[in-house]
Parts: C-alpha cells; sequence; structure tokens
C-alpha cells in the first residue's frame, strides 16, 4: 500500500511526478500596479543582470517650493518714514519677525528713550536740548545698523524724517548708515493718522494740531521718487507685504 502525503515522491508511481498542467496567469486586480517578476530560481543558469538605475521618483529628492517674491534672503538696511501714528514702529517690527532671514528692528523712539533722567520730551517745546538728544538718538541708531550689517543681518529703522529738511532727515539718516539705506515712505490719510494717536499714551501721543502739521509735512515726499505706501485700509500683515514689494522694486531700480 503507497503511503500518501508527506516526504515521498507523491500520488503515482515512486520517483514520477505527475504532470501539473500550466495555469493562466491571474490578471492583475483594476486600479493596482501590475507586480514585477519574481527572481528567478536558484538553480537557475540565467545571466545576471545588474537592477536598473532609479527612477526620479526614487532618488529621495524633495522639490523646494517657488522661489519667494519680494526682498527673499537680501541683506538690506531699510528706514521707514512716517508721521506719528502711521504705523512704522508696528509694520518694522512685523516685517523684520517675519523674514526668512536675520533682521532687526531699530526704533528711533525706543532709543531716544533710553535716557531716563534729563529726558527731553519734544511735546514740552522743541528746543535745543530735545534736537540734541534726536541728533544722538540717530547717530546710535546708525551705529547698531552698520554693527548688525557688518555680521549680516538686515535691519529695519523707523523715524519721522521731513523732506524740507533733507540734511538732518534722509541724508543724514545715509551718513549714519550708510548710501545703500533704502527709504520707504508710509503715509496713511489724515483721519486714520488721528485716530492711530489717539489710542496712544504717554509721551509719544501728540496734539491732534501737531499730527495734523506734521502729516502735512510729510505730503511733501509726494514726487520725490521715493515708494510711499498708503495703508489706511491696510492690516500690519498687509502693509508689510506691501513694504516687502516696495523694497524688491527698489533693488532693481533704486529712486534716491
Amino acid at each position: 500500500m503507497q503511503q500518501g502525503v508527506g516526504g515521498g515522491a507523491g500520488w503515482g508511481q515512486p520517483g514520477h511526478h505527475a504532470a501539473v498542467p500550466p495555469q493562466p496567469p491571474v490578471p492583475p486586480a483594476q486600479g493596482w500596479p501590475v507586480p514585477a517578476p519574481s527572481a528567478a530560481p536558484p538553480h537557475a543558469h540565467a545571466p545576471r543582470h545588474a537592477p536598473p538605475p532609479p527612477g526620479p521618483e526614487a532618488t529621495g529628492h524633495i522639490p523646494l517650493p517657488p522661489a519667494a517674491s519680494g526682498t527673499g534672503g537680501a541683506t538690506l538696511a531699510v528706514l521707514l518714514i512716517g508721521p506719528a501714528g502711521a504705523g512704522k514702529t508696528t509694520v518694522a517690527r512685523h516685517w523684520a519677525s517675519t523674514r526668512s532671514v536675520p533682521t532687526a528692528h531699530v526704533s528711533l523712539d525706543d532709543v531716544r528713550e533710553w535716557v531716563c533722567s534729563g529726558f527731553a520730551d519734544p511735546q514740552a517745546g522743541w528746543n535745543d536740548h530735545s534736537e540734541a538728544q534726536y541728533r544722538l538718538a540717530r547717530r546710535t541708531c546708525g551705529f547698531a545698523a552698520r554693527n548688525f550689517l557688518a555680521n549680516g543681518i538686515s535691519c529695519i529703522l523707523d523715524d519721522a524724517v521731513f523732506p524740507d529738511r533733507p540734511v538732518v532727515g534722509l541724508g543724514g539718516w545715509k551718513r549714519h548708515v550708510g548710501p545703500a539705506l533704502l527709504p520707504v515712505v508710509l503715509l496713511p490719510g489724515l483721519e486714520i493718522v488721528l485716530e492711530r494717536n489717539a489710542a496712544r499714551s504717554g509721551n509719544r501721543r501728540l496734539s491732534d494740531e501737531e499730527v495734523a502739521r506734521i502729516h502735512g509735512r510729510m505730503a511733501g515726499w509726494y514726487g520725490s521718487g521715493l515708494p510711499i505706501i498708503d495703508n489706511s485700509d491696510l492690516d500690519v500683515e498687509a502693509t508689510s507685504r506691501a513694504l516687502d514689494e516696495a523694497l524688491a522694486r527698489s533693488l532693481t531700480t533704486p529712486a534716491f
């Protein structure tokens, strides 16, 4: 009696294998990739070939996003000009904090207020004492900006620079920081400036008459060739984007 299933030769005569009819290949399921052919058995004598080189999707390469518009990674020295209540400090700080490269913000008003005892408040009247402290603050800001730039860090400064005083205004800033300084004017409407100034407190809040006078003098920047941003209807983020776009244009076609 023949033994059945086990380590023997199988069913039929000893030492003989039953012929197995060839089976058609099983078609792949709809929507799935066709599996690669299996490797040849170890006893096959077919010549071995090196595997094909990996395709472009098998290299591990991660495609980069499109290059950012605006100033990108440029190292810049920027002067943001505008009247009190224009939003210079807020916009400058936001622009500096959202860039992809190291960028510092230096506020003239902050540096002025480093003087504690003996601070010359312009609200009490403009005189030689307050003028001297403004000049000192500008020189200090310029020194800080040059130091940042020398170490590869961009810098944005903000100040209420008047177009009718070029020697101590824009010209003075370029002497303190360098000729590559990029000025941009932030000039919303008078109603907006008055509203924002009313929300301020301390020695940074000016009288409505003073705000209107400063705003009127700032209108002299129109026709100067400097980029001017009217941010009356823009929030901080939108104004920051407009600033970056204006600076990008200034890099290719300097206006001053």
